[in-house]
């Protein structure tokens, strides 16, 4: 998870303002996340320097949770240039991360 930033409220709006931004909204509790991970960190070594990738811990970050939506999880949230451009709710496989990532990029 060397690549992957741990957002806050302190910098969410900052990481997400400019290029391309995959957020993974987890909880450690959570299984579906734990089967998500390591499908998201392959993603983000695969697309280091073209793709920011972060993690928003939702028992920690509850206010970024409820400000973005997020009902269940994992949900990913892709943004562009601080715009959401995409939204997925559930455990995605490798290919249709990668679609949806070349689609931000």
């Amino acid at each position: 998870m060397s690549n992957i930033i741990v957002l806050t409220e302190d910098n969410y709006e900052r990481e997400i303002a400019d290029g391309a931004t995959v957020i993974d909204f987890y909880a450690d509790w959570c299984g579906p996340c734990k089967m998500m991970s390591p499908i998201f960190d392959e993603a983000a070594e695969t697309y280091a320097g073209k793709i920011k990738f972060a993690k928003i811990n939702i028992d920690e970050q509850r206010k970024l949770a409820v400000s973005n939506k997020v009902m269940s999880i994992p949900t990913l949230l892709f943004f562009k240039d601080g715009a959401q451009a995409d939204r997925v709710t559930g455990v995605i496989d490798k290919a249709l991360l990668t679609q949806k990532l070349d689609a931000i990029v």
